[in-house]
Parts: structure tokens; C-alpha cells; sequence
């Protein structure tokens, strides 16, 4: 709401959009529906990503994690399905990769092995419209898996991948945005002139808009 929008070409939401840990059901709820409107008013420049939060709700029962409201589930669940063309899992300008939790090496090279992948892609498909085209099929249970960082196994998926893993593992080539983590203030890794990782989940400290030029 205090984003002068109309500054930007783009404007991206890196997803958790409910299960906020203090808020009432209502305000949750209201939340996500005036986000749903803004990107109705401006569908080409407001892009919603979605978090491991709100693919719970999404594809309920399916993903479940902490911070499940079952007095929402239904509400949400409708919501999410009812506005489902809205919400992607990444979006991508060149080099520069936008998910919630971001993208390491080992998953990546996981993700590309998937049989489907290779029936559904195109040879010009960047790395956001392969991550995006799967989410609409079966095997999008890659997309959410929580790494062993995060209580699971194996690699964390684009809505799960933990600071560790990205840090250490971070897909080279690219330069991300990604939120997932709460940190206390903007923290930018850059491991060479093309590959760097900004952590900027920082709203449960302060209200801060960052800010590219691509």
C-alpha cells in the first residue's frame, strides 16, 4: 500500500502471503485478497510469486509445513484455486531470477532429470518458465520439497531452499532475489560478476522496498 507503484516497470511479490505468525484470520485473509486486487488492476506489471505458505493452501492437502490455519483453509484454498492464473513460481530478466526461496545447483540439476521436463519444454525456455510450466503438472512436488536444512531431505525446491544451501550452493549464472528467511536487514552475496544471492525478507523488522535497475 505504500509503494508508489507507479514508479517501477515491475513490481514482484515473493510469496508467504499468509500463515503471518501474529495476525488474526480476518486480517490474513483481507491481506491476501487486496494483494489479488492490486495484480487484478495491473496485470502486467505486478508479479505474484508463490511460497511454500500460500502452496499449501493451493494445493491442499498436499505440502503442509508449519503455520497451517485450519480455521482458513478452506477460504484460502478457494481463494488461491479461484485466482490461480495470478500466481507463478518464478519470474526471470535476463540473469536476474525472482522465487521465494531460490534455486541451488544440486536441485537444479535434479529438476532438469525430470522425464516430463523433457516432453513439455521449449529450447528457448529460461529457467523461470520451466520452473513455472511444471508447477502446472503432477511433478511439482520437486518445486515444494524442504531440504534437509528445513526437516526434510534430500534439496530444497524454489519455495523451500534453506539461506544455507543457497549460500553454498547457489546456481551459477545468475543473480537472485529471494525472501523465505527472515533476516533483520538486506544481505547481498556475490560470488563473481554474474552469480549473487539478495536475501530481503525483512518486513517483520521494517517496511522496505528494494529496489532494481535490470
Amino acid at each position: 500500500k505504500e509503494a508508489d507503484i507507479n514508479r517501477y516497470d515491475k513490481v514482484v511479490f515473493l510469496g508467504d502471503y499468509v500463515d503471518h505468525w501474529t495476525l488474526p484470520d480476518v486480517d490474513i485473509f483481507q491481506n491476501l485478497l487486496e494483494i489479488i486486487e492490486i495484480k487484478k488492476n495491473h496485470p502486467e506489471k505486478i508479479i505474484l510469486l508463490l511460497g511454500n505458505h500460500d502452496v499449501q493452501y493451493l494445493h491442499y492437502p498436499e505440502f503442509l509445513c508449519s503455520g497451517f490455519r485450519p480455521s482458513m483453509q478452506r477460504a484460502l484454498t478457494f481463494a488461491f484455486k479461484e485466482n490461480r492464473e495470478l500466481f507463478n513460481i518464478a519470474y526471470q530478466r535476463n540473469n536476474y531470477l525472482f522465487t521465494h526461496a531460490g534455486v541451488t545447483n544440486s536441485w537444479y540439476a535434479q529438476f532438469l532429470k525430470l522425464t516430463l521436463l523433457q516432453q513439455i519444454r521449449d529450447d528457448d525456455d529460461a529457467v523461470a518458465d520451466m520452473l513455472n510450466k511444471i508447477e502446472q503438472t503432477r511433478e511439482r512436488w520437486l518445486l515444494h520439497q524442504a531440504g534437509a536444512s528445513r526437516g526434510g531431505c534430500g534439496h530444497g525446491g524454489p519455495t523451500w531452499a534453506d539461506r544455507k544451501e543457497m549460500k553454498s550452493d547457489l546456481l551459477e549464472g545468475y543473480h537472485q532475489v529471494v525472501g523465505h528467511t527472515v533476516i533483520p536487514g538486506v544481505e547481498v552475496f556475490e560470488y563473481s560478476s554474474n552469480t549473487s544471492v539478495t536475501f530481503i525478507d525483512v518486513l517483520d523488522t521494517y517496511t522496505y522496498f528494494y529496489e532494481m535497475d535490470i
